[in-house]
């Protein structure tokens, strides 16, 4: 059987690996038009529960990790310099590059043969050669893209503006930092991924963004200048840039994810707003659903009708719950009234995936100064 994957970030890669781990005699191609160490971002971050569902895939890799993986258990929600903590949010972060490194390394060591730097024009070309063709070559996809009439994407750009930076002061929990100013308001979502960095992304409406002047400046300037705008947040720390630009998150979605014997992993086959910190998570489980299926089912075309049809609906509950998300910071500046602590709840209300009871259970102390919170109001 041959598998041919095109797109060389988590998705393919931990499917690849998932596939040979489990079938060594699979000839498993993955084509990657990017260097093998050229990734975009800083960090990506995992809820406990998604690192111990991929620890019970390949424990291998987790041994491997243990050096460079962080983790923590609190999320801080800053705003104009006040800090609400609230505990119970357990989450690991490593580094974007180091993740897909470890990712590459076990693959080769299995038996995959990964092709970096290799440009695909038309897979169309590799459809007939191949039982299986994966998308899973991110946002742009030319897979889906290639198949887009089957396929039936919609791509909303959303109104906000953001750009993923990185620094070398360390967030100690899951931070969310609101900054008002002159120009409007500015909000910062970090988290460390290594012991000597943090990922650090900025998020605005378009009118603060173009009243600061970043529709014009430089990447440098606008460095400095947001150093400058959360100086104390940053502890006076720079912030470092990767080819970083503003742009619009864009809310990727597909009315189906086969098409023949071709399907999407990831963000080619949908996207979730950085605000819940599920776009790696997703597309990895995406590759063990998949793999999953190919298990169950070993004829190709039942394999991927199993996939989509138990994936799809999870997924698509993940992506409300982001979208929720996505509307919440859209619409923080008209929160900023609300008291310290209705506030903090309501950020931590905001994709419905906790509510009270939940919250009760993470940090009972906190949860307890809302509900008093809430009588004193009532």
């Amino acid at each position: 059987m041959k598998i041919t994957i095109v797109g060389g970030g988590p998705a393919g890669l931990w499917f690849a690996l998932l596939m040979k781990k489990r079938d060594p005699t699979l000839e498993v191609t993955l084509l990657e038009r990017n260097a093998a160490d050229n990734t975009f971002g800083f960090g990506v971050v995992f809820s406990r529960k998604t690192t111990e569902l991929l620890r019970a895939c390949d424990d291998e890799l987790f041994r491997r990790a243990e050096g460079v993986i962080t983790t923590w258990d609190h999320v801080d929600i800053v705003r104009d310099g006040v800090r609400t903590t609230i505990g119970g949010n357990h989450f690991a972060g490593v580094a974007r590059l180091e993740w897909n490194r470890l990712l590459q390394e076990r693959c080769r060591e299995l038996g995959v043969d990964l092709r970096f730097s290799c440009n695909v024009p038309d897979p169309r070309a590799l459809q007939s050669g191949c039982d299986l063709l994966v998308g899973a070559d991110g946002i742009g996809s030319v897979v889906r893209e290639t198949w887009k009439a089957q396929f039936q994407p919609t791509i909303d750009p959303r109104r906000n503006r953001y750009i993923w930076l990185a620094t070398p002061h360390l967030f100690q929990g899951l931070t969310l930092t609101f900054r008002n100013t002159a120009d409007g308001l500015f909000m910062a979502h970090s988290y460390k991924f290594s012991r000597a960095q943090s990922t650090f992304i900025v998020e605005c409406g378009e009118a603060p963004w173009r009243a600061a002047g970043f529709d014009v400046l430089e990447e440098s300037a606008t460095l400095t200048r947001l150093a400058e705008l959360f100086a104390d947040d940053l502890h006076g720390a720079p912030l470092i840039g990767n080819r970083s630009k503003w742009i619009q998150f864009l809310l990727v979605k597909n009315r189906r994810w086969v098409h023949e014997n071709v399907v999407l992993l990831g963000d080619s086959a949908h996207t979730a707003h950085f605000s819940i910190g599920s776009g790696t998570k997703l597309a990895m489980e995406d590759s063990i659903a998949l793999a999953q299926s190919c298990a169950r089912h070993p004829r190709i075309a039942d394999a991927l009708a199993d996939f989509e049809r138990t994936r799809k609906p999870v997924v698509d509950d993940y992506q409300e719950a982001a979208f929720a998300s996505t509307l919440w910071f859209e619409e923080a500046a008209q929160k900023m009234g609300l008291a310290e602590v209705p506030f903090a709840a309501d950020c931590m209300f905001r994709s419905g995936k906790i509510d009270l009871d939940n919250l009760r259970r993470r940090d009972p102390a906190f949860a307890a100064r809302y509900e008093a919170w809430k009588a004193g109001a009532s």
